[in-house]
């Protein structure tokens, strides 16, 4: 069926900016948590030269993913919207507090409006996918309706507990890649940093995990039986494997597979809660066929995003490449 492609293209971009745009809110998070300015110069430099080329082109998936929402499912966006506007203001918020701290952080010359604007980076980072997971906490839990209510949408145990793990896995994402990226650029004693943290907020994204699974027992029990015993089970236990693997070969110093390991244990989630929920596009009773737009928009949606694949995904490709050789970085001066 034509509006389950359009869905499945939601989850696929969805997942592309959890595991890239995740991980640049994870290095905001740890630079936030880095200690002083002169203890923390080290790590702060590594975060920066790691995300200053791509993080403003990440956001890309996220306009995509809007979008194709939008378009193709205007019922549902317009309950989503409607019900989840104050996390999703504040999220938006942080995404453009967190652009202006980044950049300007660089730019101003004296050491006070540095530590100002690096402050609004580092907590903008923490806000946005706190606020992104209430919002996902929200929609799982079948809270999400054009009369629904804007606060007890959002304020409850399962979306509380989503943010926190959003906010977890970002610091494990980050951590994972600034490993990679201090492995490859010969800095060891950063490795050896990043690594530990690496290992200490994959340990609480596991608790973290398991605590919002046996929430899901009683605020979604669909969606928690498909995830321990139904269809998406499998997915599961790929994250579990996948996440589990990095913590053992990052202390071996195996950094090799330690990035696109933690991006699968990552994209194992979201396909998982996708699998668990569908058809369902907003728990209890919004399907993904009854929110559908004509079949007519959702086929001109699927051949805008085929052209959108042909164009930007390459484009991706040759960013990260120059990035990883430090073709882009900034001479020094």
């Amino acid at each position: 069926m034509i509006a389950d492609a359009v869905a499945a293209v939601i989850v696929l971009v969805s997942t592309a900016y959890a595991a890239l745009a995740g991980a640049d809110f994870g290095g905001g998070i740890w630079d936030l948590l880095a200690g002083s300015a002169e203890r923390g110069a080290a790590p702060r430099a590594r975060i920066d030269e790691s995300i200053a080329p791509v993080w403003e082109s990440n956001h890309v998936w996220l306009i995509i993913a809007l979008v194709v929402l939008w378009t193709g499912f205007p019922a549902a966006f317009a309950a989503i919207f409607t019900t989840l506007f104050i996390p999703l203001s504040v999220a938006a918020l942080g995404i453009v507090l967190r652009g202006s701290g980044f950049a300007f952080r660089s730019q101003v010359r004296s050491l006070r409006w540095q530590a100002a604007m690096g402050g609004v980076f580092a907590l903008s980072s923490l806000l946005t996918p706190f606020f992104m997971g209430t919002v996902i906490g929200s929609v799982v839990t079948g809270r999400v309706s054009v009369h629904g209510d804007p606060a007890g949408a959002w304020v409850n145990p399962t979306s509380l507990l989503t943010g926190a793990l959003f906010v977890a896995v970002s610091a494990y994402l980050a951590a994972v890649y600034l490993t990679v990226d201090s492995e490859r650029a010969g800095e060891h004693g950063l490795r050896r940093y990043f690594t530990r943290r690496a290992l200490a907020a994959g340990v609480l994204s596991g608790i973290l995990a398991a605590v919002t699974m046996a929430v899901l027992h009683s605020s979604a029990p669909r969606v928690f039986t498909n995830l321990t015993t139904g269809r998406a089970l499998p997915l599961v236990v790929v994250s579990v494997l996948a996440g589990a693997a990095v913590l053992v070969l990052l202390p071996l110093g195996r950094t090799r597979l330690a990035r696109p390991l933690a991006a699968v244990a990552v994209a194992a989630v979201v396909f998982g809660w996708a699998v668990a929920q569908y058809p369902l596009l907003i728990p209890p009773h919004l399907t993904i066929g009854a929110a559908a737009a004509p079949a007519a928009t959702e086929a001109t949606e699927l051949v805008v995003v085929g052209i959108i694949v042909v164009l930007v995904v390459p484009s991706f490709v040759l960013l990260f490449r120059l990035a990883q050789r430090g073709t882009l970085r900034e001479p020094e001066t």
